[in-house]
């Protein structure tokens, strides 16, 4: 699995980081069902090393992903703008007040965790929890009101590049 994800780091950094996520089992068979090889790293490995052309085809749909979710969140700022025309306070606020609830909720939550004493049998939780804050919802809320990271403009300039 680890020449994979390598493989697949240069090729496709989406896909690879697919692969080595928690559904990393579900990305591994989309990619062998789309190439054509048996449901295991070492196959698709053979695969992708055996044939440029199947590179290029994986840096092509993490490419397509990659456009699909800027469009996605085109669409978020896009339904923003709209409810900023809207007459009524709600309206025009909505994503405001929610990200600032979770915020706070996250602020609250972070601050139980660290100085609260937590039962043996909920730090597994609390973990999962903090994780799921850091990892989602507050780099959501970054992402929507400031856009993705320069990081990310470079990835794609280079699937581009790649792709060209």
């Amino acid at each position: 699995m680890e020449s994979l994800l390598n493989l697949l780091k240069n090729v496709a950094p989406a896909l690879a980081t697919a692969a080595a996520g928690p559904l990393g089992g579900l990305a591994v068979k989309a990619i062998a069902d789309k190439l054509g090889v048996p449901n295991n790293a070492d196959a698709i490995t053979q695969a992708i090393a055996a044939d440029p052309n199947v590179a290029q085809k994986l840096a092509e749909i993490d490419l397509k992903q990659f456009e699909l979710e800027v469009r996605d969140r085109e669409n978020a700022r896009a339904m923003q703008i709209a409810a900023l025309q809207q007459d009524g306070w709600l309206a025009k606020n909505f994503i405001y007040v929610f990200a600032s609830i979770w915020s706070l909720f996250a602020i609250a939550f972070f601050t139980a965790a660290s100085f609260a004493p937590i039962p043996e049998a909920n730090v597994r939780v609390v973990d999962t929890v903090v994780g799921v804050l850091i990892g989602t919802v507050l780099t959501g809320f970054f992402n929507f009101f400031y856009g993705s990271s320069k990081g990310s403009k470079d990835k794609t300039d280079a699937l581009v590049r790649g792709t060209k």
